[in-house]
């Protein structure tokens, strides 16, 4: 796997996002823990316990386009009072490693990742992947299913579980849905935020976030 995930990452270097025609807002990509230190992170996509096997991104951090991204604080204050808050798995992601994830994914698991020809919506910096967390313990809930797990266990219509884990579904889905988020149906833990149309397809490594523009070079 190692092998191929280094085969499919040289093959996207010259490839690039998909071009769209029509104007967007000018990205403004926050970091999540800075907005809200509650927050916690899980980013396995920084770690090897992935569907992947090894790192993708080089920092453990995450950022979605600033109205997302407040709206996400709001869910996080709301559910405090419920006794959770949020661990967001994923949020922003560059286009070269969705590339690389449908180019690892088999055809028959291909409902579990986004096409990079049209771009996700993570590459917009408007969907999350996010679970709740019990306050008192500071531990993840039990929702029923890991994350990325490519299985019926993952859909949302899916009724398997105990009714603890489908209430905690639940909840979740209510909170984010009062902020403009609205659940993709293969992944109970997949959010979308309403306005993602209203922003490109992104490439930016998480290093480059937030760095301002190199200077042009002063002509003799």
């Amino acid at each position: 796997m190692k092998a191929l995930l280094a085969a499919v990452l040289l093959a996207v270097a010259p490839a690039g996002p998909p071009v769209e025609p029509r104007p967007f807002k000018a990205p403004d990509l926050v970091e999540l823990t800075a907005l809200e230190p509650g927050i916690r992170l899980d980013v396995r996509y920084a770690r090897s316990d992935n569907f992947l096997g090894q790192p993708v991104y080089r920092e453990a951090r995450a950022f979605l386009q600033r109205p997302a991204a407040e709206a996400l604080a709001r869910a996080h204050r709301t559910l405090a009072g419920k006794g959770y808050g949020l661990m967001v798995f994923d949020g922003y992601r560059p286009w070269s490693v969705t590339k690389a994830f449908w180019d690892a994914t088999p055809d028959d698991k291909k409902v579990f990742v986004a096409n990079p020809a049209r771009g996700s919506r993570h590459n917009r910096g408007c969907a999350v992947d996010v679970t709740l967390y019990d306050l008192a313990t500071g531990r993840a809930a039990d929702m029923g299913s890991g994350y990325d797990e490519a299985s019926p266990r993952s859909y949302v219509t899916w009724e398997g579980g105990t009714k603890e884990q489908l209430d905690r579904r639940e909840l979740l889905r209510d909170a984010l849905a009062r902020e403009g988020f609205f659940v993709y149906a293969w992944e109970w833990w997949h959010f979308d935020y309403k306005d993602w149309r209203d922003y490109p397809v992104l490439n930016v490594p998480f290093e480059e976030i937030g760095r301002p523009p190199a200077a042009a070079p002063n002509l003799p």
